[in-house]
Protein backbone atom coordinates (compact mmCIF):
# COMPACT_ATOMS: atom_id res chain seq x y z
CA UNK A 1 0.00 0.00 0.00
CA UNK A 2 1.17 3.28 -1.26
CA UNK A 3 1.45 5.31 2.27
CA UNK A 4 2.01 8.91 0.05
CA UNK A 5 -1.64 9.41 0.17
CA UNK A 6 -2.00 8.63 3.78
CA UNK A 7 0.31 11.33 4.50
CA UNK A 8 -1.32 13.88 1.76
CA UNK A 9 -4.53 13.55 3.92
CA UNK A 10 -3.10 14.46 7.48
CA UNK A 11 -0.69 17.15 5.90
CA UNK A 12 -3.61 19.20 5.37
CA UNK A 13 -5.52 18.75 8.89
CA UNK A 14 -2.34 19.17 10.50
CA UNK A 15 -2.24 23.03 7.92
CA UNK A 16 -5.80 23.94 9.29
CA UNK A 17 -4.72 22.64 13.20
CA UNK A 18 -1.82 25.06 12.94
CA UNK A 19 -3.57 27.77 11.02
CA UNK A 20 -6.54 27.73 13.67
CA UNK A 21 -3.44 27.62 15.94
CA UNK A 22 -1.43 30.68 14.77
CA UNK A 23 -5.01 32.79 15.05
CA UNK A 24 -5.02 32.19 18.62
CA UNK A 25 -1.85 32.81 19.73
CA UNK A 26 -2.09 36.19 17.74
CA UNK A 27 -4.63 37.04 19.64
CA UNK A 28 -6.84 37.74 16.80
CA UNK A 29 -9.24 35.63 17.71
CA UNK A 30 -12.31 35.81 20.34
CA UNK A 31 -14.76 32.71 20.04
CA UNK A 32 -17.45 35.21 21.37
CA UNK A 33 -17.57 37.56 19.10
CA UNK A 34 -20.78 37.47 17.29
CA UNK A 35 -20.89 37.32 13.58
CA UNK A 36 -23.12 40.72 13.61
CA UNK A 37 -20.48 42.90 14.97
CA UNK A 38 -18.46 42.82 12.28
CA UNK A 39 -19.28 44.69 8.30
CA UNK A 40 -20.91 42.68 5.34
CA UNK A 41 -17.92 41.56 3.23
CA UNK A 42 -17.90 43.73 -0.15
CA UNK A 43 -19.53 41.74 -2.81
CA UNK A 44 -16.75 41.66 -5.04
CA UNK A 45 -15.21 39.19 -2.09
CA UNK A 46 -17.46 36.44 -3.97
CA UNK A 47 -15.01 36.37 -7.17
CA UNK A 48 -12.52 33.49 -5.33
CA UNK A 49 -15.51 31.72 -4.81
CA UNK A 50 -16.11 31.85 -8.84
CA UNK A 51 -12.78 31.54 -9.70
CA UNK A 52 -12.61 28.25 -7.90
CA UNK A 53 -16.23 26.72 -9.02
CA UNK A 54 -15.25 27.86 -12.88
CA UNK A 55 -11.88 25.82 -12.35
CA UNK A 56 -13.44 22.68 -10.81
CA UNK A 57 -15.47 22.89 -13.87
CA UNK A 58 -13.33 23.24 -16.63
CA UNK A 59 -9.81 22.09 -15.61
CA UNK A 60 -10.10 18.74 -16.07
CA UNK A 61 -11.85 19.07 -19.30
CA UNK A 62 -9.33 21.96 -20.69
CA UNK A 63 -6.26 22.15 -18.58
CA UNK A 64 -6.38 18.21 -17.35
CA UNK A 65 -2.57 18.06 -16.75
CA UNK A 66 -2.27 21.62 -14.96
CA UNK A 67 -5.35 21.04 -12.81
CA UNK A 68 -4.60 17.43 -11.86
CA UNK A 69 -0.96 18.48 -10.55
CA UNK A 70 -1.97 22.09 -9.18
CA UNK A 71 -5.47 21.72 -7.50
CA UNK A 72 -4.22 21.71 -4.34
CA UNK A 73 -2.12 25.11 -4.82
CA UNK A 74 -4.87 26.79 -6.48
CA UNK A 75 -7.45 25.76 -3.74
CA UNK A 76 -5.19 27.16 -1.17
CA UNK A 77 -4.25 30.42 -3.00
CA UNK A 78 -7.82 31.40 -3.73
CA UNK A 79 -9.04 30.24 -0.04
CA UNK A 80 -6.18 32.39 1.34
CA UNK A 81 -7.10 35.67 -0.48
CA UNK A 82 -10.74 35.46 1.62
CA UNK A 83 -8.81 34.53 4.79
CA UNK A 84 -6.35 37.26 4.52
CA UNK A 85 -9.37 39.90 3.58
CA UNK A 86 -11.56 38.55 6.75
CA UNK A 87 -8.13 39.02 9.49
CA UNK A 88 -6.94 42.41 7.69
CA UNK A 89 -9.86 44.53 6.18
CA UNK A 90 -12.46 43.32 8.25
CA UNK A 91 -10.81 41.86 11.75
CA UNK A 92 -13.08 39.56 11.64
CA UNK A 93 -11.34 36.06 12.71
CA UNK A 94 -14.26 34.33 14.24
CA UNK A 95 -16.13 34.23 10.61
CA UNK A 96 -12.70 32.19 9.54
CA UNK A 97 -12.69 30.05 12.70
CA UNK A 98 -16.27 29.71 12.54
CA UNK A 99 -15.58 28.10 8.47
CA UNK A 100 -12.38 26.39 9.74
CA UNK A 101 -14.73 24.45 12.86
CA UNK A 102 -17.28 23.13 9.94
CA UNK A 103 -14.22 22.10 7.71
CA UNK A 104 -13.03 19.93 10.33
CA UNK A 105 -16.36 18.35 11.13
CA UNK A 106 -17.00 17.53 7.32
CA UNK A 107 -13.60 16.10 6.39
CA UNK A 108 -14.05 13.88 9.60
CA UNK A 109 -16.50 12.21 8.79
CA UNK A 110 -15.52 11.72 5.55
CA UNK A 111 -12.53 10.70 5.81
CA UNK A 112 -13.37 8.33 8.27
CA UNK A 113 -16.46 6.93 6.77
CA UNK A 114 -14.17 6.64 3.89
CA UNK A 115 -11.87 4.87 5.25
CA UNK A 116 -13.71 1.91 7.69
CA UNK A 117 -15.80 1.97 4.75
CA UNK A 118 -12.48 1.33 2.14
CA UNK A 119 -12.04 -1.95 4.50
CA UNK A 120 -14.75 -3.49 3.97
CA UNK A 121 -15.02 -5.86 0.82
CA UNK A 122 -18.88 -6.52 -0.41
CA UNK A 123 -19.58 -8.78 -3.48
CA UNK A 124 -22.80 -9.64 -5.52
CA UNK A 125 -22.71 -12.63 -7.27
CA UNK A 126 -25.65 -11.42 -9.58
CA UNK A 127 -26.63 -10.60 -13.12
CA UNK A 128 -27.13 -6.75 -13.34
CA UNK A 129 -30.10 -6.26 -14.70
CA UNK A 130 -32.03 -3.53 -14.65
CA UNK A 131 -34.62 -4.97 -11.67
CA UNK A 132 -31.89 -5.99 -9.19
CA UNK A 133 -29.97 -2.51 -10.32
CA UNK A 134 -32.85 -1.01 -8.59
CA UNK A 135 -33.28 -3.18 -5.94
CA UNK A 136 -29.43 -1.99 -5.41
CA UNK A 137 -30.07 1.88 -5.40
CA UNK A 138 -32.92 1.42 -3.21
CA UNK A 139 -30.77 -0.70 -0.61
CA UNK A 140 -28.49 2.32 -1.03
CA UNK A 141 -31.06 5.12 -0.59
CA UNK A 142 -32.44 3.49 2.71
CA UNK A 143 -29.21 2.66 4.34
CA UNK A 144 -27.78 5.88 3.71
CA UNK A 145 -30.43 7.23 6.45
CA UNK A 146 -28.21 5.10 8.80
CA UNK A 147 -24.76 5.58 7.95
CA UNK A 148 -24.58 8.88 6.26
CA UNK A 149 -24.78 9.15 2.39
CA UNK A 150 -20.74 9.20 2.66
CA UNK A 151 -20.71 5.64 4.61
CA UNK A 152 -23.27 4.05 2.02
CA UNK A 153 -22.02 5.52 -1.17
CA UNK A 154 -18.36 4.50 0.12
CA UNK A 155 -19.65 1.10 0.71
CA UNK A 156 -21.71 0.77 -2.07
CA UNK A 157 -19.76 1.89 -5.20
CA UNK A 158 -17.29 -0.53 -5.80
CA UNK A 159 -19.46 -3.35 -5.75
CA UNK A 160 -22.11 -1.98 -7.81
CA UNK A 161 -19.19 -1.09 -10.10
CA UNK A 162 -17.93 -4.93 -10.00
CA UNK A 163 -22.12 -6.01 -10.54
CA UNK A 164 -21.98 -3.71 -14.25
CA UNK A 165 -18.95 -3.69 -15.36
CA UNK A 166 -19.58 -6.02 -18.45
CA UNK A 167 -22.34 -3.29 -19.19
CA UNK A 168 -21.54 -0.03 -16.88
CA UNK A 169 -22.10 3.38 -17.96
CA UNK A 170 -21.42 6.93 -16.66
CA UNK A 171 -25.77 7.35 -16.21
CA UNK A 172 -24.95 4.58 -14.08
CA UNK A 173 -23.01 6.49 -11.42
CA UNK A 174 -24.78 9.58 -11.96
CA UNK A 175 -28.18 7.67 -10.78
CA UNK A 176 -26.29 6.37 -7.68
CA UNK A 177 -24.88 9.51 -6.81
CA UNK A 178 -28.53 11.25 -7.23
CA UNK A 179 -29.92 8.57 -5.01
CA UNK A 180 -27.30 7.04 -2.88
CA UNK A 181 -24.68 10.09 -2.54
CA UNK A 182 -27.83 12.83 -1.71
CA UNK A 183 -31.43 12.11 -1.78
CA UNK A 184 -31.69 8.65 -0.09
CA UNK A 185 -30.63 10.37 2.96
CA UNK A 186 -33.23 12.44 3.64
CA UNK A 187 -34.83 10.83 6.13
CA UNK A 188 -32.92 11.21 9.34
CA UNK A 189 -30.28 13.65 10.58
CA UNK A 190 -27.55 10.32 10.35
CA UNK A 191 -28.44 10.68 6.64
CA UNK A 192 -27.03 14.25 5.79
CA UNK A 193 -25.05 17.25 7.37
CA UNK A 194 -27.50 19.87 6.97
CA UNK A 195 -30.76 17.86 8.40
CA UNK A 196 -27.96 17.03 11.92
CA UNK A 197 -27.09 20.57 11.82
CA UNK A 198 -30.65 21.10 12.33
CA UNK A 199 -30.64 18.27 15.37
CA UNK A 200 -28.16 20.06 17.12
CA UNK A 201 -30.54 23.05 17.10
CA UNK A 202 -32.98 21.48 18.20
CA UNK A 203 -34.90 19.65 15.49
CA UNK A 204 -36.28 16.38 17.32
CA UNK A 205 -34.87 13.38 15.74
CA UNK A 206 -37.95 11.99 14.50
CA UNK A 207 -39.53 14.68 12.65
CA UNK A 208 -37.13 14.51 9.70
CA UNK A 209 -38.62 10.93 8.70
CA UNK A 210 -42.34 11.57 9.60
CA UNK A 211 -42.49 14.97 7.88
CA UNK A 212 -40.45 14.44 4.93
CA UNK A 213 -40.98 10.57 4.14
CA UNK A 214 -43.94 11.36 2.03
CA UNK A 215 -41.75 13.11 0.02
CA UNK A 216 -39.07 11.31 0.18
CA UNK A 217 -40.58 8.04 -0.90
CA UNK A 218 -41.92 9.23 -4.20
CA UNK A 219 -39.37 10.95 -5.30
CA UNK A 220 -36.78 7.92 -5.36
CA UNK A 221 -39.63 6.04 -6.66
CA UNK A 222 -39.76 8.21 -10.00
CA UNK A 223 -35.66 8.87 -10.18
CA UNK A 224 -35.95 5.10 -9.77
CA UNK A 225 -38.33 4.68 -12.63
CA UNK A 226 -36.31 6.80 -14.82
CA UNK A 227 -33.53 5.24 -14.33
CA UNK A 228 -34.91 1.68 -15.07
CA UNK A 229 -35.88 3.25 -18.11
CA UNK A 230 -32.20 4.21 -19.14
CA UNK A 231 -31.00 0.83 -17.97
CA UNK A 232 -33.41 -1.11 -19.83
CA UNK A 233 -32.13 0.47 -23.44
CA UNK A 234 -28.74 -0.24 -22.24
CA UNK A 235 -28.21 -3.79 -23.50
CA UNK A 236 -24.66 -3.23 -23.49
CA UNK A 237 -22.29 -6.26 -23.04
CA UNK A 238 -23.76 -7.94 -20.24
CA UNK A 239 -26.66 -9.62 -22.44
CA UNK A 240 -24.76 -11.22 -24.30
CA UNK A 241 -22.49 -12.62 -21.63
CA UNK A 242 -21.84 -16.75 -20.58
CA UNK A 243 -21.20 -16.13 -16.89
CA UNK A 244 -22.69 -17.94 -14.58
CA UNK A 245 -24.38 -16.34 -11.55
CA UNK A 246 -24.16 -18.34 -8.22
CA UNK A 247 -26.20 -15.59 -6.56
CA UNK A 248 -24.48 -15.54 -2.94
CA UNK A 249 -23.82 -12.16 -1.90
CA UNK A 250 -19.95 -12.16 0.06
CA UNK A 251 -19.31 -10.11 2.92
CA UNK A 252 -15.86 -9.12 4.40
CA UNK A 253 -14.07 -7.10 6.92
CA UNK A 254 -16.88 -7.11 10.13
CA UNK A 255 -14.17 -5.69 12.29
CA UNK A 256 -15.12 -2.33 9.79
CA UNK A 257 -18.17 -2.82 10.89
CA UNK A 258 -17.35 -2.09 14.24
CA UNK A 259 -15.59 1.28 13.30
CA UNK A 260 -18.46 2.44 11.24
CA UNK A 261 -20.86 2.08 14.71
CA UNK A 262 -18.42 3.91 16.33
CA UNK A 263 -18.48 6.87 13.59
CA UNK A 264 -22.12 6.96 13.75
CA UNK A 265 -22.05 6.72 17.74
CA UNK A 266 -19.32 9.78 18.09
CA UNK A 267 -22.22 12.24 15.40
CA UNK A 268 -23.89 12.30 18.83
CA UNK A 269 -20.89 13.20 21.15
CA UNK A 270 -21.38 16.86 20.99
CA UNK A 271 -22.00 19.68 23.85
CA UNK A 272 -25.42 20.79 21.77
CA UNK A 273 -26.72 17.17 22.67
CA UNK A 274 -25.53 15.88 25.77
CA UNK A 275 -24.69 18.55 28.61
CA UNK A 276 -22.21 16.23 29.82
CA UNK A 277 -19.65 16.51 26.30
CA UNK A 278 -16.98 18.35 27.43
CA UNK A 279 -16.26 21.25 25.08
CA UNK A 280 -13.08 21.91 23.56
CA UNK A 281 -13.36 25.38 22.86
CA UNK A 282 -11.83 27.82 21.81
CA UNK A 283 -10.04 25.10 19.76
CA UNK A 284 -11.87 24.32 16.30
CA UNK A 285 -12.84 21.04 16.93
CA UNK A 286 -14.33 18.13 19.52
CA UNK A 287 -14.27 14.89 20.74
CA UNK A 288 -16.09 14.18 18.08
CA UNK A 289 -14.04 14.95 15.72
CA UNK A 290 -11.04 13.37 17.86
CA UNK A 291 -13.16 9.86 17.73
CA UNK A 292 -13.36 9.81 13.77
CA UNK A 293 -9.48 11.08 12.85
CA UNK A 294 -8.79 8.44 15.54
CA UNK A 295 -10.54 6.22 13.19
CA UNK A 296 -9.23 6.62 10.16
CA UNK A 297 -5.97 5.79 11.64
CA UNK A 298 -7.03 2.73 13.31
CA UNK A 299 -8.88 1.28 10.51
CA UNK A 300 -6.50 2.00 7.98
CA UNK A 301 -3.34 0.67 10.02
CA UNK A 302 -5.68 -2.51 11.04
CA UNK A 303 -7.44 -3.26 7.91
CA UNK A 304 -6.68 -6.41 6.03
CA UNK A 305 -4.79 -5.72 2.97
CA UNK A 306 -6.78 -8.08 0.57
CA UNK A 307 -9.47 -6.52 1.08
CA UNK A 308 -8.05 -3.07 0.66
CA UNK A 309 -6.58 -4.21 -2.64
CA UNK A 310 -9.97 -5.93 -4.08
CA UNK A 311 -11.01 -2.23 -3.41
CA UNK A 312 -8.25 -0.69 -5.14
CA UNK A 313 -8.43 1.95 -2.29
CA UNK A 314 -6.19 4.65 -2.13
CA UNK A 315 -6.61 7.67 -0.26
CA UNK A 316 -6.67 9.96 -3.72
CA UNK A 317 -10.38 10.75 -3.28
CA UNK A 318 -10.73 11.82 0.33
CA UNK A 319 -7.45 13.57 -1.15
CA UNK A 320 -9.14 15.79 -3.80
CA UNK A 321 -11.91 16.29 -1.32
CA UNK A 322 -9.92 17.32 1.19
CA UNK A 323 -8.01 20.24 -0.31
CA UNK A 324 -10.38 21.18 -2.46
CA UNK A 325 -13.51 21.57 0.14
CA UNK A 326 -11.22 23.43 1.95
CA UNK A 327 -11.30 26.12 -0.75
CA UNK A 328 -14.45 26.01 -1.04
CA UNK A 329 -15.48 26.62 2.23
CA UNK A 330 -13.20 29.43 2.85
CA UNK A 331 -14.22 31.24 -0.21
CA UNK A 332 -18.00 30.37 -0.07
CA UNK A 333 -17.94 32.84 3.21
CA UNK A 334 -18.68 36.01 2.22
CA UNK A 335 -21.51 34.22 -0.51
CA UNK A 336 -23.12 32.69 2.44
CA UNK A 337 -23.24 36.00 4.45
CA UNK A 338 -24.31 38.16 1.86
CA UNK A 339 -27.19 35.63 0.81
CA UNK A 340 -28.00 35.56 4.60
CA UNK A 341 -28.15 39.45 5.07
CA UNK A 342 -30.40 39.61 1.80
CA UNK A 343 -32.75 36.09 2.94
CA UNK A 344 -33.36 38.10 6.63
CA UNK A 345 -34.21 41.62 4.67
CA UNK A 346 -36.71 39.80 2.52
CA UNK A 347 -37.66 37.04 5.00
CA UNK A 348 -41.58 38.89 5.31
CA UNK A 349 -41.72 38.28 1.68
CA UNK A 350 -40.59 34.78 1.27
CA UNK A 351 -42.89 32.00 1.65
CA UNK A 352 -42.13 28.43 1.41
CA UNK A 353 -42.06 28.36 -2.28
CA UNK A 354 -39.12 30.50 -2.13
CA UNK A 355 -37.33 29.06 0.58
CA UNK A 356 -37.70 25.72 -1.41
CA UNK A 357 -36.03 27.11 -4.54
CA UNK A 358 -33.55 28.98 -3.01
CA UNK A 359 -32.60 27.01 -0.51
CA UNK A 360 -31.90 24.46 -3.27
CA UNK A 361 -30.45 26.38 -5.97
CA UNK A 362 -28.06 27.16 -3.84
CA UNK A 363 -27.18 23.91 -2.42
CA UNK A 364 -25.85 22.60 -5.23
CA UNK A 365 -23.11 25.05 -5.52
CA UNK A 366 -22.47 26.19 -2.13
CA UNK A 367 -22.63 23.72 0.85
CA UNK A 368 -26.11 22.56 1.87
CA UNK A 369 -25.03 22.46 5.46
CA UNK A 370 -24.86 26.53 6.36
CA UNK A 371 -27.35 27.22 3.51
CA UNK A 372 -29.90 25.06 5.30
CA UNK A 373 -29.04 27.29 8.51
CA UNK A 374 -28.88 30.45 6.70
CA UNK A 375 -32.48 30.14 5.08
CA UNK A 376 -33.50 28.14 8.82
CA UNK A 377 -32.03 31.37 10.13
CA UNK A 378 -34.64 33.34 7.68
CA UNK A 379 -37.51 31.84 8.12
CA UNK A 380 -37.57 31.98 11.59
CA UNK A 381 -36.69 35.66 11.53
CA UNK A 382 -40.38 36.25 10.42
CA UNK A 383 -41.60 35.05 13.46
CA UNK A 384 -38.59 36.61 15.25
CA UNK A 385 -37.24 33.57 16.45
CA UNK A 386 -33.47 33.30 17.25
CA UNK A 387 -31.75 30.34 15.26
CA UNK A 388 -29.20 29.81 17.95
CA UNK A 389 -31.96 29.46 20.79
CA UNK A 390 -32.86 25.63 21.13
CA UNK A 391 -36.11 26.12 22.73
CA UNK A 392 -37.53 28.86 20.03
CA UNK A 393 -36.22 26.43 17.12
CA UNK A 394 -38.73 23.57 19.04
CA UNK A 395 -40.96 26.19 18.94
CA UNK A 396 -40.82 27.19 15.30
CA UNK A 397 -40.95 23.24 14.11
CA UNK A 398 -44.28 23.39 16.06
CA UNK A 399 -46.20 26.22 14.46
CA UNK A 400 -44.40 26.54 11.23
CA UNK A 401 -43.38 23.07 9.66
CA UNK A 402 -43.96 23.85 5.83
CA UNK A 403 -40.93 26.04 6.36
CA UNK A 404 -38.56 23.58 7.61
CA UNK A 405 -39.92 21.08 5.10
CA UNK A 406 -38.96 22.97 2.21
CA UNK A 407 -35.52 23.88 3.55
CA UNK A 408 -35.13 20.30 4.81
CA UNK A 409 -35.95 18.82 1.44
CA UNK A 410 -34.01 21.18 -0.65
CA UNK A 411 -31.17 21.03 0.88
CA UNK A 412 -30.78 17.08 0.91
CA UNK A 413 -32.37 17.02 -2.56
CA UNK A 414 -30.61 19.70 -4.91
CA UNK A 415 -27.19 18.20 -3.27
CA UNK A 416 -27.60 16.15 -6.49
CA UNK A 417 -27.27 18.84 -8.96
CA UNK A 418 -23.60 19.27 -9.38
CA UNK A 419 -20.03 17.26 -8.25
CA UNK A 420 -19.76 19.54 -5.46
CA UNK A 421 -23.21 19.82 -4.29
CA UNK A 422 -22.03 17.13 -1.81
CA UNK A 423 -19.35 15.75 -0.41
CA UNK A 424 -19.56 11.83 -1.81
CA UNK A 425 -20.21 13.29 -5.13
CA UNK A 426 -16.66 14.50 -5.45
CA UNK A 427 -16.03 11.28 -3.68
CA UNK A 428 -17.54 8.83 -6.40
CA UNK A 429 -16.83 10.44 -9.23
CA UNK A 430 -12.70 10.32 -7.86
CA UNK A 431 -13.10 6.60 -7.49
CA UNK A 432 -15.26 5.82 -10.56
CA UNK A 433 -12.54 7.73 -12.87
CA UNK A 434 -9.66 5.79 -11.15
CA UNK A 435 -11.42 2.55 -12.16
CA UNK A 436 -11.43 3.55 -15.48
CA UNK A 437 -15.08 5.15 -16.21
CA UNK A 438 -15.29 7.81 -18.36
CA UNK A 439 -17.47 10.62 -16.60
CA UNK A 440 -19.15 13.88 -17.41
CA UNK A 441 -17.20 17.00 -16.81
CA UNK A 442 -19.08 19.12 -14.43
CA UNK A 443 -21.15 20.98 -17.21
CA UNK A 444 -22.08 17.86 -18.99
CA UNK A 445 -23.35 16.54 -15.85
CA UNK A 446 -25.62 19.64 -14.88
CA UNK A 447 -26.37 19.73 -18.59
CA UNK A 448 -27.40 15.85 -19.53
CA UNK A 449 -28.19 14.64 -16.59
CA UNK A 450 -29.26 17.50 -13.34
CA UNK A 451 -31.27 19.64 -15.38
CA UNK A 452 -33.30 17.18 -18.07
CA UNK A 453 -34.05 14.90 -14.81
CA UNK A 454 -33.92 16.36 -11.59
CA UNK A 455 -35.57 20.04 -12.18
CA UNK A 456 -38.52 18.45 -13.57
CA UNK A 457 -38.79 15.89 -10.63
CA UNK A 458 -38.28 18.99 -8.32
CA UNK A 459 -40.56 21.06 -10.32
CA UNK A 460 -43.44 18.38 -9.59
CA UNK A 461 -42.19 18.18 -5.74
CA UNK A 462 -42.54 21.76 -5.13
CA UNK A 463 -46.03 21.92 -7.29
CA UNK A 464 -47.39 19.09 -4.89
CA UNK A 465 -45.80 20.43 -1.90
CA UNK A 466 -44.58 23.65 -1.33
CA UNK A 467 -46.68 25.82 -4.31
Amino acid sequence: MNKKYYTYFFSIILLVLVTSGNLFASGTVNPEQSETAHHLPDVFMVIPFVVLLLMIATGPLFYHHFWEKHYPKVAMFLGSITVVYYLVALSDSHSILHSLAEYLSFIALLASLFVASGGILLRVDRKATPFVNVLFLLFGAVIANIIGTTGASMLLIRPYIRMNQNRIKAYHIIFFIFIVSNIGGGLTPIGDPPLFLGFLRGVPFFWVISNVLHIWFPTILIILGVFFVFDYLNKGNGENSDNEFTGKIEFKGFRNVVYLAIIIVSVFIDPAVFEWVPSLSPLPFGIREIIMFSVVYLSYKHANEDILKANEFDFEPIKEVAYLFIGIFMTMIPALQLIAHEANILSDELNAGIFYWATGGLSGFLDNAPTYLNFLSAAMGKYSLDVNVKEQVQEFVIHDEIYLRAISVAAVFFGAMTYIGNGPNFMVKSICERAGIKMPSFFTYIVKFSIPILIPIFFIVWALYFK
